[in-house]
C-alpha cells in the first residue's frame, strides 16, 4: 500500500505528522476523560452521588430527607441516583471519544456500552406504600434419624501436647 503523500513529501514527514496528530488527539482525549465525571442529586434531595470518569463512586451524600425514605426507598433513591450519574458519565465519555476520534466503528463500540436509558417516568424508587415482602421461611426437612456408625478402622487420635517451648506456635 502506498502511502498519501503531499508533493514534496516524504515517507519519514508523514509519519512525523501522523504522530503529532495522535498525541495531539490522546491529550485531548485524557483531558475529556478527566472532566467526565458526574454529580447528581435525586428529584427529592434524598441522594447525591459523584462518579469519577470511570464510573467509581466517589461521593455519596445523604439530605436530611433520607432519614425519612425508609430502607427500600432509601436503597431505591441511592440506586437510581448512581444509574443516572453513571449514565452521564459513560454518555460523557463516548461523546468526547466521538468529537476526539470522529465517527467511526470504534466509536460506535465505545457507544455500544452506554448503559439503558431509565423506564419512560425515570422514578426508580419503589411506591410510597411499598414495603418489602416478607416470605416466610421455607419448612425445615422432617428430621431424620442419625445414621449408624460406619463399620471400620477406629479415627486416629491426636498425640497429647508436649509442653515445649519450641511448640508454641504451632497450633497442633
Amino acid at each position: 500500500m502506498q502511502p498519501n503523500l503531499g508533493p514534496g513529501e516524504d515517507f519519514e514527514l508523514l509519519l512525523e505528522r501522523q504522530v503529532r496528530d495522535m498525541q495531539s488527539k490522546a491529550a485531548a482525549l485524557s483531558e475529556a476523560l478527566s472532566a467526565a465525571g458526574a454529580t447528581v442529586r435525586s428529584r427529592d434531595g434524598a441522594v447525591t452521588v459523584t462518579l469519577a470518569p470511570n464510573g467509581a463512586l466517589t461521593n455519596l451524600e445523604l439530605g436530611l430527607r433520607a432519614c425519612d425514605l425508609g430502607p427500600a426507598r432509601l436503597t431505591a433513591a441511592i440506586m437510581g441516583t448512581v444509574r443516572e450519574a453513571q449514565r452521564q458519565t459513560a454518555r460523557t465519555v463516548a461523546d468526547s471519544f466521538a468529537t476526539i476520534n470522529g465517527d467511526s466503528e470504534s466509536t460506535d463500540m465505545v457507544r455500544s456500552f452506554l448503559p439503558p436509558d431509565p423506564p419512560p417516568d425515570g422514578d426508580f424508587a419503589a411506591p410510597e406504600s411499598a414495603e418489602p415482602e416478607r416470605t416466610p421461611p421455607p419448612a425445615a426437612p422432617p428430621a431424620r434419624p442419625p445414621a449408624p456408625p460406619a463399620a471400620g478402622p477406629a479415627p486416629r487420635r491426636r498425640p497429647p501436647a508436649d509442653d515445649h517451648p519450641d511448640d508454641e506456635s504451632n497450633p497442633w
